[in-house]
């Protein structure tokens, strides 16, 4: 699919990236053909900056804490001519490869706001291990937003989503965390647009893992936050 053409944007948060940020970006280029990458950096003490400007990335320092507050930051930057926006972490995870087809859905389906990568239908080392606090935790977050919000997802926490832009517009986030997925889950249903999953394969992540077992309750004080919304 190196031959994909797009206006796609693509906005990844920061934080001490140096191992991931390069191969993720050249990914993205690769695939993509030519997208306009954005890189909202929360401070970074390692290389990830100087590895993304080489890169040609834009880069914005990010103004707020937290991967929420960049992802917001980012998307507020962009052209309101931009269709889609792309987002995805900088750890080398999530391959780029399947942001075509998950584009496609979007320009075939307008009823679509919003497609994202599900890590548990394609190969992923052993995160799906039953033994693995992570997944189970998944899993609970799932149910409690099927239950809460009303959106039934397999993988509501995946870094891969490839978002209508119009769908977004006037968002004010009120997550400033690794909520942030829940609350835009919970958004794109509320304003009356379907959520679509395609499999994805799932990677080693490159340098030191952000997300803690600690960050759960937090996800779980939003889903429960959005169900008061209207």
């Amino acid at each position: 699919m190196n031959g994909f053409h797009s206006s796609i944007s693509v906005v990844i948060a920061t934080l001490n990236e140096e191992e991931g940020i390069g191969p993720t970006l050249g990914e993205l280029q690769r695939i993509l053909n030519n997208p306009y990458l954005v890189v909202v950096d929360g401070n970074s003490v390692d290389r990830t900056i100087e590895i993304a400007k080489n890169m040609g990335a834009d880069v914005m320092l990010q103004e707020g804490k937290g991967k929420g507050a960049a992802l917001f930051q980012g998307f507020r930057n962009l052209s309101s001519k931009v269709p889609f926006v792309v987002f995805t972490d900088a750890d080398y995870t999530y391959p780029a490869e399947y942001v075509p087809k998950m584009v496609e859905i979007l320009e075939q389906n307008p009823k679509v706001g919003m497609v994202i990568g599900n890590r548990f239908k394609g190969e992923v080392n052993d995160s799906r291990s039953v033994t693995n606090p992570f997944y189970l935790g998944n899993k609970l977050l799932a149910f409690a937003q099927l239950v809460m919000n009303g959106v039934k997802l397999g993988d509501p926490l995946s870094g891969l989503r490839v978002v209508r832009s119009e769908v977004l517009d006037g968002w004010k986030p009120k997550s400033k965390g690794f909520d942030v997925e829940a609350e835009m889950n919970s958004l794109v249903g509320r304003r009356g647009y379907r959520i679509v999953e395609v499999p994805i394969d799932y990677r080693n992540r490159m340098g030191e893992k952000k997300l803690k077992l600690r960050h759960g309750l937090g996800i779980m004080k939003r889903i429960l936050a959005e169900s008061l919304t209207l």
